[in-house]
């Protein structure tokens, strides 16, 4: 889906008129987000994500009733327009500043203390999408890096299965990332409720250690994260294990992208040779 593509979308729900040019994109993914007026509008890259796109919003009315300062949406269901889910959200203000760890710490307390909503939450499949990413691939990678990534993956999948929380399992986010929290005049809100999951706590607080220990995420920021949630994940001896599906599932991500992006390619190759040289040191590039 194009931007073209999903402008239609926008004047055949009725969003807006004409061209859909007084809608403003935010950004192009599996959804592409627009900013119309005070609301923002979300269209689905496809059919399939009409569940997703549902679940997302019982997750933000059930976030409003506990309490939990997250995005609100503007209808409370979405519809399916020439193929594509449709929901609709109240705008933010603009942001006073950057989002930072500690107020993505702060939120995740809040989100972890909460039992179990009145509707199902799938678990956060870490690895379910390797295959679709190497297959997206194609011709584009080594298909020995392909084997190797594979076989990285069945060996996760079974360990994670087998691992034994610290903390009690519940609901996630699921993408815990200080670039899913908008810092509004009234404090840190939650964005992007799509992964939201029941499943290990730890999850959420991997990504962190991850950011830490590839990406390049000072130690003084990271250690405001984990005084600010109270925990350490890096403590608890299951956390190598998730920290190695994430980095399994990573860079399969970034595999989709190779055929026709030679930057692509080469973080690829970055990544996968870290891993097959257990080089835990190796910088990893946010792609």
């Amino acid at each position: 889906m194009d931007e073209a593509r999903a402008r239609k979308v926008l004047v055949k729900a009725g969003v807006v008129s004409g061209p859909g040019r007084d809608a403003e994109l935010l950004a192009l993914g599996e959804n592409a987000v627009f900013a119309v007026g005070d609301l923002v509008v979300k269209v689905g890259r496809d059919a399939e994500l009409l569940e997703r796109a549902q679940r997302e919003l019982r997750v933000a009315v059930w976030l409003a009733e506990a309490g939990v300062p997250a995005v609100r949406a503007a209808e409370p269901e979405a519809v399916l327009v020439e193929g594509h889910p449709v929901t609709l959200w109240h705008r933010l203000p603009e942001p006073v500043r950057p989002a930072e760890p500690r107020d993505l710490a702060g939120l995740l307390r809040l989100v972890h203390a909460l039992p179990a909503p009145g509707f199902a939450l799938p678990p956060r499949e870490l690895l379910g999408g390797v295959e679709r990413w190497l297959r997206l691939a194609g011709d584009a990678i080594d298909p020995a890096d392909a084997a190797f990534l594979r076989e990285r993956r069945d060996g996760f999948a079974a360990a994670v299965a087998a691992l034994t929380p610290h903390l009690p399992p519940g609901p996630i986010h699921g993408d815990a990332l200080p670039r899913n929290v908008h810092v509004g005049p009234d404090g840190p809100v939650l964005v992007d409720l799509e992964t939201f999951s029941a499943d290990l706590r730890e999850h959420d607080l991997v990504v962190m250690a991850l950011s830490r220990d590839r990406y390049g995420l000072p130690a003084e920021a990271y250690d405001s994260f984990t005084e600010s949630y109270g925990w350490d994940v890096r403590e608890w001896e299951g956390c190598s294990v998730l920290r190695g599906a994430r980095e399994t599932a990573s860079c399969a991500w970034v595999a989709q992208h190779a055929p026709g992006n030679p930057k692509a390619l080469a973080e690829f190759k970055r990544r996968v040779a870290s891993l097959r040289d257990e080089d835990p040191t190796v910088r990893w590039h946010p792609f």
